[in-house]
């Protein structure tokens, strides 16, 4: 797959994401601002954050020193289990704007499926994105259950799903449900926060094309067109990240990758959540 880091996806709605973005996830702080203004210097145009992170005003703070124009960054953030719900729902993301003193934010997700909940907020995400302070609405962390419930009961289908994937947890059955229903798949723990780094298969690959492991499994979510949020709070690992545009994976290469599926988490399950 032939792609640049500039290149985007079209959404459901026209909107256009940025396949390749930078997570924020326990970045905080002063931390929190320099990794984003070390991303935004070596070409991310695609931030992700959460009011669950707390760094919101942190992400806000960097991308104003960053003096890129705002429409030239994608950015996204994500309504909290806690404050699930019609009314609270949109309370909750009249705070996340003001933390992050932007007019609009690009996506909006359920961070996660709360039981009892979940539509009514769905409801608040639908007059979130008619009053235009939002340019796309989506979930995170849902299952095709999940996704049955919402898409007999919504009126805007969900642009994105942010799930946990990586070739050690290759929800293929999740992708394919999502391709059909046109809501595109995001890949958070792309890197499964080291766990698997030193995996004989992505050792051996590493050789093969002269990357390190964590570069052949970002390079792997591209090639299987994933919106890709890979996290660090290091300049030097965050440039490293970013190096993935000159090569790709033969298809022979990545269905030894695809193999690797074993079903491993590094966040919460969600298949539970009734």
């Amino acid at each position: 797959m032939q792609i640049t880091i500039s290149d985007k996806r079209k959404l459901n709605n026209g909107v256009e994401i940025p396949y390749f973005g930078f997570g924020t996830y326990q970045l905080r702080n002063r931390a929190a601002k320099e990794a984003v203004l070390n991303a935004l210097e070596a070409g991310y145009r695609h931030i992700d954050t959460a009011a669950a992170y707390g760094n919101e005003k942190e992400i806000g703070e960097a991308l104003r020193e960053s003096g890129i124009p705002r429409n030239e960054v994608f950015i996204t953030t994500k309504l909290w289990n806690e404050d699930q719900g019609y009314d609270s729902a949109l309370e909750a993301f009249n705070l996340s704007l003001d933390h992050l003193k932007l007019d609009t934010v690009d996506l909006y997700l359920i961070h996660w499926p709360v039981t009892l909940k979940r539509l009514e907020s769905w409801k608040a995400m639908e007059k979130i994105a008619a009053g235009g302070r939002c340019r796309a609405i989506g979930v995170s962390n849902f299952t095709e259950r999940h996704l049955d419930e919402l898409l007999e009961n919504c009126r805007i289908i969900p642009a994105v799903n942010q799930v946990e994937f990586n070739p050690f947890l290759y929800q293929k059955e999740l992708y394919n449900y999502c391709e059909k229903k046109g809501i595109a798949i995001e890949a958070y723990t792309p890197l499964l926060r080291g766990h698997k780094l030193d995996h004989p298969v992505l050792k051996d690959l590493s050789g093969t094309y002269h990357k390190t492991t964590a570069q052949i499994l970002l390079r792997w979510s591209l090639e299987h067109k994933l919106i890709v949020i890979p996290k660090s709070a290091h300049k030097s690992r965050i440039i490293e990240n970013a190096d993935i545009f000159d090569f790709s994976i033969s298809p022979a290469d990545m269905i030894k990758l695809d193999s690797l599926n074993e079903g491993y988490r590094v966040a919460w399950d969600p298949v539970s959540i009734k």
